[in-house]
């Protein structure tokens, strides 16, 4: 990789937000003009690392970075390493980013202190968590984003805030705890906690010690498994998710997507191939992805208010991956990984859009939060609303059109997105082989089609009744809703649907990552063989 550029995704927001402390907290303009330039300095960085990452067919397409931090060479310093997957979810995070603050920019970063200093902090341990190459310094980028996490959620006060922000720091204090010991126990057993070095050594590892291997593998798969809010670890989520500011909760779409990473990370690493752990939590992760989906969209069905629906709705995105991860552990071909890995950036996208569009529809009175008899504290918002300048014209046909695409999105209906993603995933699922009739599907790519479909059906049926009573059975007066507030989830929209029209190569690259993923030794060559090399020629 070129130069020190592997490393700016973490600089720049660090350096960003620690500037910004420096500033008294009435200068909220210069800080949000800090921040806007860091958010677009990080989606320039993205790009080039997201075309640096791309390799030859010999490697599957995959390029892996590496980058010595202090010049120690791996597996004894601190590396960062980038790869297809890496350098995707780091794109994927700079555009939430810039359409989070472009949303905040409307008044929503005046409602408390230090926003854009706990923003840019949560951006550098996301981007952290997505870059490092060894489990120690995971757990550090964890709390990081972790640490800003809690200040975000409490961002504007209220007792719905306070009240679901005390839950989730105790929740997530826990899985920190279980981290640290789990990683704690896998350097006793393997003396290493590179993820290279680990995946070379784990099928070495005697088999006495084994056991206490696989227990260490499961407190990290416990606590990365709350982030990613499997059930029943997510009782925390939807309750969070609600009562956050409406950019928060949209940055808080890519979190659970740092569980997933993770857990796709290291399952791809150490427990595939041919050795005494390959395989190791497949069942769990597939039945518990099962069960995350169920429970998300009867969630769905069964809640009185869009924050809620868009809280379980995240369940059942993260349900999908994990489900589609462990059919992976479990001999899947990389086909269903590709999809699922559209699949996830198109929900990503579309629930940090649903997020945005949740206060200017409840804004006022016989909106949906009026509708449904909800409270202005049940979404988190003070008495004082954000400041209103230019409001857009054709007001709720705009909302319409926006809350229309987010529910096609969500539901898997074509010609979008999400139906692209879904409609892979299933036919890699059905037919993994690409012959015209199969005899050998296992009972588990039945389930999951099931429950897949279901679950589209589902988020169409609650989203219509929203959509429903809140722009045709709507008879008080039009929200105003700034231009800030709608050009984000326009902009996000719009990015699905150029998904959607470049499905194609998209879906090239989303192979091609699957595949790399499916040859760990990609990986482990890339960052071990390059370190020597580096090491011989100096």
């Amino acid at each position: 990789m070129s130069g020190h550029l592997m490393i700016l995704p973490i600089l720049i927001p660090l350096v960003a937000g620690a500037v910004m402390l420096l500033y008294d907290d009435r200068q909220r303009r210069a800080k949000m003009v800090i921040s806007l330039l860091s958010a677009l300095a990080l989606l320039a960085c993205a790009v080039q690392l997201l075309v640096l990452s791309k390799g030859s067919e010999a490697t599957g397409g995959n390029r892996i970075g590496l980058y010595l931090l202090g010049n120690w060479p791996s597996p004894f310093g601190i590396v960062l390493v980038l790869d297809r997957l890496s350098a995707l979810m780091l794109l994927v995070t700079a555009v939430l980013a810039l359409a989070s603050l472009v949303y905040a920019a409307a008044g929503w970063h005046r409602r408390g202190q230090h926003y854009h200093s706990l923003f840019q902090f949560l951006l550098m341990g996301v981007n952290g968590a997505f870059l490092t190459g060894d489990l120690f310094n995971l757990f550090v980028f964890f709390e990081v984003m972790l640490a800003a996490s809690y200040g975000l959620l409490l961002h504007g006060s209220g007792p719905q805030r306070v009240g679901a922000g005390l839950h989730y720091i105790a929740i997530n204090l826990a899985a920190s705890l279980l981290l640290l010991i789990g990683i704690s126990l896998i350097y006793g057993v393997t003396g290493t906690l590179n993820m290279a070095d680990l995946a070379v050594k784990l099928p070495t590892v005697a088999a006495a010690d084994r056991p206490l291997l696989h227990m260490a593998a499961a407190m990290l798969g416990v606590a990365f498994l709350v982030k990613a809010g499997m059930w029943p670890l997510s009782f925390w989520l939807a309750n969070a998710y609600m009562a956050a500011a409406a950019p928060v909760a949209a940055m808080f779409a890519i979190m659970t997507k740092v569980g997933i990473y993770v857990i796709l990370r290291l399952t791809s690493l150490l427990f595939t191939g041919s050795h005494a752990s390959t395989g190791f939590g497949s069942e769990v992760l597939l039945v518990g992805g099962v069960a995350t989906i169920i429970f998300g969209f009867v969630g769905v069905l069964a809640a009185q208010g869009l924050g809620r629906m868009a809280g379980h709705l995240v369940l059942v995105s993260s349900g999908t991956m994990l489900a589609v991860i462990g059919m992976a552990l479990g001999g899947a071909g990389p086909g269903l990984v590709a999809g699922a890995l559209y699949y996830m950036v198109s929900s990503t996208l579309a629930l940090a859009a649903l997020f945005l569009l949740l206060e200017p529809m409840g804004r006022e009175q016989g909106s949906i939060a009026a509708m449904l008899a909800l409270t202005a504290d049940a979404f988190g918002i003070d008495d004082e609303g954000p400041e209103l300048g230019l409001a857009i014209p054709a007001t709720l046909t705009v909302l319409g059109l926006c809350f229309a695409a987010c529910t096609l999105l969500l539901a898997g209906m074509p010609p979008l997105a999400g139906f692209v993603g879904k409609f892979a995933m299933l036919s890699s699922a059905l037919n993994p082989a690409n012959i015209a009739f199969r005899n050998d599907v296992t009972p588990a790519a039945w389930v999951f089609t099931g429950v897949l479909l279901l679950s589209g059906l589902a988020t169409l049926v609650a989203l219509v009744r929203v959509g429903v009573q809140t722009f045709w059975a709507n008879e008080d007066d039009v929200p105003k809703v700034m231009a800030l507030e709608i050009a984000p989830v326009i902009g996000l929209l719009a990015l699905t649907v150029l998904l959607t029209i470049e499905a194609q190569p998209v879906i090239r690259y989303m192979d091609n990552t699957a595949r790399a993923l499916n040859r760990p030794e990609i990986y482990t060559n890339g960052v071990l063989q390059a370190a020597r090399q580096r090491e011989a020629l100096q």
